[in-house]
């Protein structure tokens, strides 16, 4: 059996995890849950301060002016 020393980051983490019970697992997932979401936040606004989107701000102008732009989907249905 290998060591911890042995394992990568990730393999110590599943080790570690197989150990909780299912309410542990369930907070650390809504944990990671948060977290992910936060690092996608910061990475979309990184990238829209950096110039990176503007080209899908461009192409909406462009379909807006052509009168192609369509609505947003309304995600409450």
């Amino acid at each position: 059996m290998y060591g911890l020393r042995d394992m990568s980051k990730v393999e110590q983490i599943q080790a570690e995890l197989s150990k909780l019970s299912n309410a542990e697992a369930r907070q650390v997932a809504q944990w990671l849950e948060e977290y992910l979401a936060d690092a996608w936040d910061r990475q979309i606004e990184a990238d829209a301060k950096a110039g990176k989107l503007d080209c899908l701000f461009d192409e909406a102008d462009a379909e807006r002016r052509a009168g192609t732009l369509r609505e947003w989907p309304d995600s409450t249905k």
